[in-house]
């Protein structure tokens, strides 16, 4: 965990902290429950700390939300979930 928190510490572009920020946590999961809240609470803080907006993940793209995490989990590509949280977040600032 300590080098988890060192290396979003260390990254400049809110985007990247974001997103790898959230990924990251979730996959490591050092909790039996809550990682799910946990991590969307972290995303949130880096969206602050960027000048983003909170992004709420809607129950209806909650297949969606998980298949992303997966993609990025299974097959080493954070693009899906990346591209996500941008439409996600372009859709919630309308």
């Amino acid at each position: 965990m300590p080098e988890f928190f060192d290396l979003l510490t260390n990254e400049p572009n809110a985007a990247v902290r974001v997103v790898l920020g959230h990924f990251i946590f979730v996959y490591i999961h050092p909790y039996i429950d809550g990682n799910g809240r946990i991590a969307r609470f972290l995303m949130n803080l880096f969206m602050a700390s960027g000048g983003y907006p909170w992004l709420i993940i809607p129950l209806e793209k909650k297949n969606e939300y998980i298949s992303a995490l997966e993609v990025a989990s299974t097959q080493g590509n954070i693009g899906p979930f990346a591209s996500f949280l941008a439409e996600l977040l372009v859709e919630q600032d309308n």
